[in-house]
């Protein structure tokens, strides 16, 4: 290859992100190379890699490009693929705000896990239609050392097993997966947060992020925490027809989140690019 590949860095209450525009998906990016540029001492650094792709470039999202014209393709830090990630959409959004493929206002955005409806306003804040919560049945269970505790299993697009602590710090290091039982509840991993109150509608989250660790946010673990949180709390917005708002605390900032009474999830953060750049054809080279 004899080009340089632009990227820019992105967070969303510093879940951070390197984000690869790619408008005709000509990169190849595999696994290794993905991993590579999100180490923190020997690439650039980031949670995940947000890979900007049209979507009627890209054969998995090809059938949601008369709905979306851009792609979230995301991967983990580990160079996995992911379904979805809330924090990541929004800073997918700023990223077109900031290219000039959209202005303030209503964009759609295409993800693994359906098109989502993202508004940017006037004041910075993005919001993220981030769909319905589905809570799949059956007991789920959580561990960290020889503390285990019962877990809500919420599906945000991706998997959520939910479990309130008394103290954030029960939840260890988080820098390898919790044990979840039964072993088929999450075939394929699962995003685990733990959770604590802070008052009335307002609770402070810890999680760890399958194919990351630990993270300083998660935008579809903070929804899938404040639909868990509405329900431990007795409120179902499509029985009471009254939306839920819920304030999470996360190591990184804060999101509002509210459940509407037909089942959609909005989701209110901030979200900022912080650097644009190359990267060198010869450390690329290497990393694939």
């Amino acid at each position: 290859m004899s080009t340089r590949i632009a990227f820019l860095k992105g967070h969303g209450t510093e879940n951070d992100f390197v984000i690869v525009p790619d408008p005709e998906n000509a990169i190849d990016l595999p696994p290794a190379a993905v991993a590579a540029l999100c180490d923190r001492r020997a690439g650039i650094g980031g949670d995940g890699l947000l890979h900007v792709v049209r979507s009627a470039a890209h054969p998995e999202a090809v059938p949601m490009a008369a709905e979306a014209e851009w792609f979230m393709d995301y991967r983990n830090g580990d160079g996995s693929i992911a379904e979805m990630c809330g924090n990541g959409v929004r800073v997918f959004a700023r990223y077109l705000q900031r290219a000039g493929h959209v202005a303030e206002g209503d964009v759609a955005v295409a993800t693994r896990g359906g098109v989502k409806t993202v508004h940017i306003a006037e004041d910075g804040d993005i919001t993220v239609g981030m769909g319905r919560a589905l809570l799949p049945a059956g007991d789920v269970t959580v561990s960290v050392g020889e503390h285990s505790w019962p877990a809500r299993n919420v599906n945000m697009g991706n998997p959520h097993a939910v479990a309130f602590v008394e103290d954030l710090a029960q939840a260890g290091d988080l820098y390898t997966p919790p044990p979840f039982s039964p072993p088929g509840a999450y075939p394929n991993g699962v995003n685990v947060e733990f959770v604590v109150d802070r008052g009335p509608g307002h609770v402070a989250m810890r999680v760890h992020e399958r194919g990351s660790g630990e993270t300083r946010s998660c935008g579809t673990g903070a929804c899938a925490v404040a639909v868990a949180t509405a329900r431990r709390d007795g409120a179902d917005p499509a029985v009471t027809g009254v939306p839920a708002t819920y304030t999470v605390d996360v190591p990184g900032g804060r999101l509002v989140i509210t459940e509407q009474p037909d089942g959609e999830i909005e989701m209110t953060g901030p979200a900022v690019i912080v650097a644009e750049g190359e990267i060198d054809a010869d450390w690329w080279t290497d990393a694939r």
